[in-house]
């Protein structure tokens, strides 16, 4: 059965949570931030700032992908945080939230994407999978989150 890409409910947000802990990725005050920002986002929507996609696999929550314009600027937005199940991984449901995400962007007047990451190892299949879908790395903030620990930029213009 095909991704089906969708919008966050209310009832997503635990699954959210749990798929974002059991990547096995995130440190327990990321876990916290995630939380805050889909508070943040059920509280006021439209100014929230952010926008969250829902991927489903055969029915059930796979993953999802949260982004954003970026503030002070005209049509650069951010994408912030994505999580796909670990059993799921390497089908494809990354690559639809990224794209669904990007007609998005492009349809309401985006003119380029921004990906943060980390230089972890463990963010080496995602620093991938951005290269796979177009985005240049553009640069390296040395010992950004911890001595040894990289900021990674990477850019897409739609």
């Amino acid at each position: 059965m095909p991704v089906k890409i969708r919008g966050i409910q209310p009832s997503d947000k635990s699954h959210v949570i749990r798929v974002t802990d059991e990547t096995k990725a995130f440190v327990p005050d990321e876990l916290t931030v995630v939380e805050e920002i889909i508070d943040e986002y059920f509280q006021d929507p439209e100014d929230s700032g952010y926008y969250f996609l829902i991927a489903e696999h055969d029915g059930d929550f796979a993953g999802y992908l949260c982004y954003g314009p970026t503030p002070l600027t005209h049509g650069a937005w951010d994408m912030y945080w994505c999580a796909v199940a670990p059993h799921l991984h390497g089908q494809g449901i990354a690559s639809s939230l990224f794209t669904t995400a990007a007609d998005h962007i492009k349809r309401l007047g985006g003119r380029l994407i921004l990906i943060e990451t980390s230089s972890n190892p463990n963010y080496k299949a995602a620093r991938s999978l951005y290269i796979t879908l177009g985005y240049k790395h553009v640069s390296t903030v040395p010992d950004f989150f911890n001595p040894g620990d990289n900021k990674e930029t990477f850019w897409k213009a739609l």
